[in-house]
């Protein structure tokens, strides 16, 4: 249960802060103070450094579908936790959107009821088609699950691994938010589109195929020994 709670609670944190910031204080409102791609950026990317050191010594601080596939796959979690851990971290992100849409509707004007949600193709952002969309989220996602695979090994220093993880989040947010928005993370992208709707839910496919990809790739590579043998 305690894990659980962990998730939802990061994985809320994560969705309402990281969306917020591109909601609340990204450049789509007018006349409203914005942040640009570095600001967006650093929010997810401080969202998770934050639950890290506050959840990581509960649950790990997985908040992503994704990485606990790749966790489950390197053999590191259960059947029964990863189960556990998806279902908390959708709930998290459902509800993590929801307050932010709540909050948005309170706004007098200016909104037009983006939620931060992901996406590609006319009309959104840097316009990019569906194989450059399906290719970021693919190598995003294996290279973030890597990191934190990495950086949570016995070997690792372990006091640095939230920091690692928030950075390397931002980095990929710094290089992909014209692509895709960044999902990386399929209950990221599940919270916002059930509010914007239209695109943004048939879209939600590739936000959900991708990092699972991705993550399981990455699974694989720490399974096989491929970066940490026997021998370490």
């Amino acid at each position: 249960m305690r894990k659980a709670v962990a998730e939802f609670l990061g994985t809320f944190t994560l969705v309402f802060f990281g969306c917020g910031s591109a909601v609340i204080a990204g450049p789509a409102i007018a006349g409203a103070t914005t942040v640009g791609v570095l600001g967006i950026a650093f929010a997810f990317g401080l969202a998770i450094v934050a639950m890290a050191y506050a959840i990581g010594p509960i649950s790990g601080c997985h908040v992503n579908p994704a990485v606990s596939l790749g966790a489950l796959i390197a053999g590191r979690m259960s059947a029964g936790d990863f189960i556990t851990y998806v279902i908390a971290q959708v709930a998290g992100a459902i509800i993590g959107a929801l307050v932010l849409y709540v909050i948005m509707t309170g706004k007098a004007s200016g909104w037009t009821g983006g939620m931060g949600a992901n996406g590609w193709g006319a009309g959104y952002l840097g316009e990019y088609n569906t194989a450059s969309a399906l290719i970021f989220e693919i190598v995003a996602t294996f290279i973030f699950v890597v990191v934190i695979l990495g950086v949570t090994h016995k070997l690792a220093l372990g006091h640095f691994a939230g920091l690692a993880i928030g950075l390397t989040l931002v980095m990929i947010h710094i290089v992909g938010i014209n692509v895709t928005g960044v999902s990386v993370n399929p209950a990221r992208s599940i919270g916002p589109a059930l509010f914007a709707g239209g695109q943004a839910l048939s879209q939600l496919w590739l936000f959900i195929v991708a990092p699972f990809i991705g993550a399981a790739l990455a699974g694989f590579v720490f399974k096989a020994g491929i970066l940490y043998g026997e021998d370490t």
